[in-house]
């Protein structure tokens, strides 16, 4: 997490406005006023935001996003596969029987096509938003490690707000914990990319990507 003590009054307050309207207010308009169709291409756009934030951010350099590699603690990751794996069937047998693996069995290629290209085309983008962006460029008005943790799982778990679902926000609460743990109490971005494509993977695997699915989603109002 970046401390930059000397920042001043004015960039603190600038970047507590950034840090509600990007993080806050945003997911919250996205789910509220936009149809379950157009959310993606805002979403794709919000990301790219994101991206250029964090390439602004003074002192960050977007090696520093690459070291840890050779340190990832591939059982943690493991035991992550593991854990999420087991949570993840017992939640379909409560709810949703009849889908497990409901996308293995009915389009295996797209399975595939989902296993191939979501740690790049979703995981990585997601950490660099919600694990970099969060914690390099917002780091001078975050609270100590542990509030911080919990405050980026809440908003990991807001941005998901679109689905609507109580399923997705306790998963994306319990991932952004977890994906947060592994990039700063193990200082490894890699190994949080690595944990979060794994994770991912496991949950359109067990048919979970039922409640990621904007065609699914129905509104409270």
């Amino acid at each position: 997490m970046t401390d930059l003590s000397g920042a001043t009054p004015a960039r603190r307050a600038w970047l507590r406005a950034e840090f509600v309207l990007f993080f806050l207010a945003l997911p919250v308009a996205v789910a509220v006023l936009l149809p379950p169709s157009a959310m993606f291409p805002v979403l794709f756009g919000v990301t790219g935001l994101g991206l250029v934030l964090l390439h602004l951010t003074p002192g960050f350099r977007w090696r520093d996003l690459t070291r840890g590699w050779n340190r990832i603690d591939w059982p943690v990751v493991a035991l992550a596969a593991a854990g999420t794996f087991a949570v993840g069937w017992a939640v379909m047998m409560a709810t949703a029987p009849g889908s497990a693996f409901a996308l293995v069995r009915s389009n295996p290629a797209l399975m595939a096509m989902i296993a191939l290209l979501y740690p790049l085309l979703s995981a990585l983008p997601q950490e660099i938003v919600f694990r970099a962006l969060f914690f390099r460029r917002y780091g001078p008005i975050l609270p100590s490690l542990r509030p911080a943790l919990v405050l980026n799982a809440a908003v990991f778990a807001l941005a998901h707000l679109m689905y609507w679902s109580g399923i997705v926000a306790a998963m994306t609460f319990a991932g952004g914990l977890l994906f947060a743990w592994a990039c700063e109490v193990r200082r490894n971005f890699p190994m949080a990319v690595v944990m979060h494509a794994v994770c991912g993977v496991i949950v359109f695997l067990l048919g979970l990507g039922v409640y990621f699915y904007t065609g699914n989603v129905t509104r409270p109002f």
